[in-house]
Parts: C-alpha cells; structure tokens; sequence
C-alpha cells in the first residue's frame, strides 16, 4: 500500500494539471465548489476559500444562488492581497433561474462581479435550462406558478446575453450547465459563441457516458459535481433507492491499496477520466487530499476499468424542484428518451 501523504504538506499550484480550452485558457483540474448545502456557512466557506489556496488551489467554483458570493469576494481579495495574482485564478459563477430575461442577465452578471470583487469572470454558466424560480429551504414538491418547460428560442434569447458579456469583457467563458444532449445539440446549432464547457453531476455510480463523450467530442469541457456522490445534498433530494459512492467495496479497496479516502479515490478516478471534479469541503485534510489526488501517481488501467463498470446510472440531483406540471416524473428534465420533454 503506498504511503499516505501528509496532510501538512502543499500542492504547488504550477504542478497541476490542466484542460485547456481553444483560446489557451487553461482550467486546473480540480477546483473547490462553494455551494455548501445546508450544512456550513457561508463563513465557513469563505474561510475555506483562503485556506485552499494557501494548499495550493487556484480553481473556485461558485454561484449566485449560493448566497455568499459577497463573502467569498472577500477571501478573493485577500487572496490577492497576499501575492496570488488575477490572472493565475479560475473563477466560475453561474446565472440563477430568475433571471433568464434578456434584460436581467448582465445585471446578474454585474453583481456576482462586485459580490466577487472581481473585474471579470474566467467562465459564467447558465446554471439550470429552466427558468424556473423556486425559494431556498422549499420541499421537493415546491412548484412555481410560472414554470416552463425548456424553450429553445427563450434559451437562446439568455444565451445571446451570455455572448455579449464576453463582447463586453466582463466574462471570458460561458458554457452551459444541467443541460441533456438533445439541448446541447441546439445550443451548438445556434450558438454564435458555443459552450466552453458544460458542468453536470458525475460520480463513479453515476457517470453519464453518452453525454461525457458528446460533450468531449464537441470541443467542451466535461466539470462534475458531486463527485464523491454529494454526501451533504440537501434532503430534498434523497431518495431511497440512491446510493452511496463512498461505501462502494470495489471503491474501498482500490482506495486502500492508494492509501486514500474512498472520497479522494473519487476525485482521482474523475481527473484521470478527463472531467474536471469540483468537490466541496471546509476541512482542510479533504480539500488538500482532493488537490494531491491530482499530483499523485494515476491508478492503473485495471483500476480505472474497474471503477468503470461501477456505473448504476444513480442520478442524486434529479431537480425535482424544476418541473412545470403536476403530477410529472423528474425524468422529464433529462431526455431520457432522447427528446425534449415539453
């Protein structure tokens, strides 16, 4: 069994890898998400955020519908203060679903900007294909009275704002979030800037093949969340039949012989994969084991066919929250059947 690192040691920066997108920007592999859950605060995240780039990571992930872009601005800053130039971050925010009109999405822009304390964004995402609003802590069967289905012309109504916050240098990179090959296929059709990348849940249980492979194909750059299988996600998207990545035996003893975590094993197993994983943790001995995962020798071939035949198709985030009818299965946000559900 090979040796744990320390978990008093760092990662340089500079020795992460990358993905690199057309332009030659270039994404470290794994990056920190900021969503939190319901489980820390949001001061316990912005903490997290200093801390992590003291280990070594240059890669945040975060959201407007976080609630605490306004605090991680401040450990941005700091950040900066303490010798970390602009130009070596990777930022990423995302458009919430309230403020899809055309009139509202610079403006969303603009004030994750000034809550981040930043001048630019490296990557903005739409962060859900429906525009369909729902207060924070509701029920899973929370609907909105004004919910939709995907509409592609609405979509691309947002997506050309999107396309004019580059042309306007607020953000250098868009992409697309949540969204099903069907969508995607439109998008690129239409795009006149297409998406740089497109986040979505992958995990060793839940790895999504057809689309990872659309999406790597089509020149986009596959970022996963959840992908230690989303422990903390809150209890409206727990269901019964969901599994747990982290309790895999396959998982456990690949994990043993690599002397990690099952956790860390996860985010190894994404980087090797060609996603780029953006697991979140306030705890220190996590954060920098999830960053060394990428540093440290692979896992083998074997391993990684191992790992591959793990998939159970087990969606945990299944958006229940989004849909626009009642009495409609989640599986209608996905495609499931290869057409966009209306």
């Amino acid at each position: 069994m090979n040796t744990p690192v320390s978990i008093s040691t760092r990662v340089d920066p500079s020795s992460v890898p990358f993905r690199a997108l057309p332009d030659g920007a270039r994404i470290p592999v794994v990056g920190l998400g900021t969503f939190g859950s319901d489980s820390v605060t949001g001061d316990q995240i912005a903490a997290a955020v200093i801390d992590a780039a003291d280990v070594g990571y240059r890669h945040f992930d975060c959201a407007s519908v976080y609630s605490n872009e306004h605090l991680v601005g401040k450990s941005l800053t700091t950040i900066m203060k303490q010798g970390v130039a602009r130009k070596d971050l990777w930022i990423t925010s995302k458009l919430w679903n309230n403020k899809h009109g055309e009139a509202e999405v610079i403006p969303s822009c603009r004030q994750s900007l000034k809550d981040l304390q930043l001048e630019y964004l490296d990557l903005y995402l739409v962060h859900w294909p429906f525009p369909n609003f729902h207060p924070p802590g509701c029920t899973v069967d929370s609907r909105s009275p004004d919910s939709k289905p995907y509409i592609h012309e609405n979509f691309m109504r947002t997506w050309r704002q999107m396309e004019r916050l580059v042309d306007l240098g607020l953000v250098r990179h868009i992409g697309t979030s949540n969204v099903t090959i069907p969508k995607l296929k439109l998008i690129l059709r239409d795009a006149r800037i297409k998406p740089a990348v497109n986040e979505m849940e992958l995990h060793p249980h839940f790895q999504q093949p057809e689309l990872f492979r659309f999406v790597q194909e089509n020149g986009i750059v596959p970022i996963g969340y959840s992908p230690v299988g989303s422990p903390a996600r809150p209890e409206r998207d727990r269901t019964a039949d969901d599994t747990v990545d982290i309790e895999d035996p396959v998982l456990i003893e690949i994990a043993r012989r690599h002397g990690i975590h099952p956790a860390t094993l996860c985010v190894k197993w994404a980087v090797q994969r060609g996603q780029i994983p953006i697991p979140f943790s306030t705890k220190r001995r996590n954060y920098l084991a999830n960053l060394q995962a990428a540093v440290t020798p692979p896992l083998t071939d074997a391993e990684m066919s191992a790992i591959a035949g793990l998939d159970r198709n087990c969606r945990l985030i299944k958006g229940q929250v989004f849909l626009w009818k009642d009495n409609q299965s989640w599986t209608d946000l996905w495609d499931l059947d290869g057409k966009i559900a209306t």
